[in-house]
């Protein structure tokens, strides 16, 4: 079984029985169920929804589904064609739009697809309302339109070049350094549509660009999602010494990675780090009394938090997932977020993962900087994090678990540089456990029997040491808890 049914949307595998995979009859019904919680809701006076999607072989028929289904609740329905997941949430406030639906299953690989669903603002819908959605469709609770209040389709494919536009005129981003520094990059834009807007923004900026599977044909010819181990086409070709930069996105465009002009990974990690600190660097330089408050979640790297504090700002953690994420940098005032996955969430262009925002801002930092990619990322406090999973039976206590993870560390410390440091822990999403020089979070999985245990230090060895060390105490735990019983 792989259709799943979440706060965040709806995704699964293509073909299969009903209720078992993402099939038109399961595609209806959440739409519906979507549809009807933006109509009760009446957050908007608009009857429109916007929809787009990535280049997946599955997109035409769902869409036609998502549309159709649309339509029959008497929506009007804008369909911006081929569009970024980013593309996509702003074209929901440019239009005025009372939501939007993305068709992408963002780095799965092709035979997954999924709805991701979005409020007025462009936003992902919040853990509440995603629930009340999914309550909505398993209660069947529905009504459509009659024949004379279905709704309007139409088509707007004018939404990159809107997108673009509105890159270009983020105050940092600056378009004539980097025209300047005549950069020559390559990107890979995995066989999906980062290969249609992409090309756009860089003829805006200037930016000669050499393109690896840009065909949309949803074929994608690697794992899609940009991690160093899928990326070995891009890298070779680095290593050529013809580019200044490697850029990656997953096929919805709100993830990216860079790779130095050695053909070296940047990172994934660091692409948040980087332009974080260009744009503190920036809003350091005007003066004032701004506060440069930064968020990323809970298994993010530290070096956003080293960055932040290096210019006097706050560094705050989120849970897991993007809306936690854009939740908490309201609440405090961030002037940029995001994910250690290579999103990067900029409020002054939208609360959203945005590739384009993240290269725009990358290349005029580069640019003003002068330096290689590699000189750049060395200017970075260096860690590394570990990922590592403990396997459980459908039967075991997750939560008990964890809560006992969280007691033994709490109100503990530990010596650290000839002093007594305390171990901060934090359990707004699992157990994070914050020791002086390296931290481990563990959470459950939303989809399967599993913690997963991420670990952070100085080096490799010891991120993995110490992930493997506390996974031991969860090992010993399960151990005695059997014998007990």
């Amino acid at each position: 079984m792989t259709l799943i049914k979440s706060i965040s949307g709806i995704r699964g595998t293509i073909g299969g029985a009903t209720g078992d995979t993402l099939n038109p009859l399961d595609i209806v019904k959440f739409v519906t169920a979507y549809a009807t919680f933006i109509r009760r809701g009446g957050k908007s006076s608009s009857r429109q929804i916007v929809v787009g999607r990535d280049g997946r072989i599955s997109g035409q028929m769902v869409r036609q589904v998502v549309c159709g289904t649309l339509l029959g609740m008497g929506y009007d329905v804008l369909d911006i064609g081929y569009a970024t997941t980013p593309t996509t949430e702003l074209a929901v406030t440019m239009s005025q739009s009372a939501g939007g639906i993305i068709i992408t299953a963002s780095h799965n690989p092709k035979q997954w697809n999924a709805l991701k669903l979005l409020n007025n603002e462009g936003e992902f819908l919040t853990a509440a309302d995603g629930k009340e959605v999914l309550a909505i469709a398993e209660a069947e609770d529905f009504e459509y339109a009659d024949v004379d209040h279905l709704g309007v389709y139409r088509q707007d494919n004018s939404f990159d070049e809107r997108h673009v536009e509105s890159v270009m005129n983020l105050k940092m981003v600056d378009a004539d350094a980097v025209r300047k520094a005549a950069f020559t990059v390559c990107v890979d834009t995995i066989n999906s549509v980062g290969g249609i807007i992409l090309p756009k923004l860089f003829e805006r900026l200037g930016v000669k660009a050499t393109f690896l599977n840009q065909e949309v044909t949803g074929n994608f010819s690697h794992n899609p999602e940009p991690l160093e181990k899928n990326l070995k086409g891009i890298m070779d070709e680095m290593r050529s010494g013809r580019y200044d930069l490697g850029i990656v996105v997953d096929p919805d465009v709100d993830r990216l990675a860079f790779i130095c002009e050695d053909g070296r990974m940047f990172g994934e990690e660091y692409t948040l780090v980087s332009v974080a600190d260009y744009v503190l660097s920036c809003l350091a330089s005007q003066g004032g009394n701004m506060a440069m408050n930064t968020v990323s979640n809970l298994s993010s790297t530290r070096a956003l938090r080293d960055v932040t504090e290096k210019y006097g700002g706050t560094y705050s953690a989120a849970a897991v997932g993007e809306v936690n994420v854009t939740t908490k940098m309201k609440e405090v005032g961030a002037v940029i977020g995001g994910e250690g996955n290579g999103g990067v969430i900029f409020p002054e262009s939208h609360y959203g993962r945005d590739a384009l925002v993240g290269i725009a801002l990358f290349l005029s930092s580069l640019a003003k900087k002068g330096c290689k990619v590699s000189q750049l990322r060395a200017t970075f406090p260096e860690y590394f994090i570990a990922k590592n999973r403990i396997d459980l039976t459908p039967s075991t206590d997750v939560d008990a678990i964890l809560e006992k993870v969280k007691a033994m560390y709490k109100g503990t410390s530990v010596d650290y540089e000839g002093r007594q440091a305390a171990v901060a822990v934090n359990d707004i999403d699992g157990v994070k456990i914050d020791f002086p020089d390296c931290w481990v979070h563990l959470r459950k999985s939303n989809t399967e029997p599993i913690i997963r245990v991420y670990s952070e230090a100085a080096t490799m060895e010891e991120a993995d040491l110490l992930g493997k060390k506390i996974m031991q105490v969860v090992y010993d735990m399960q151990t005695t808890g059997s014998r007990a019983g």
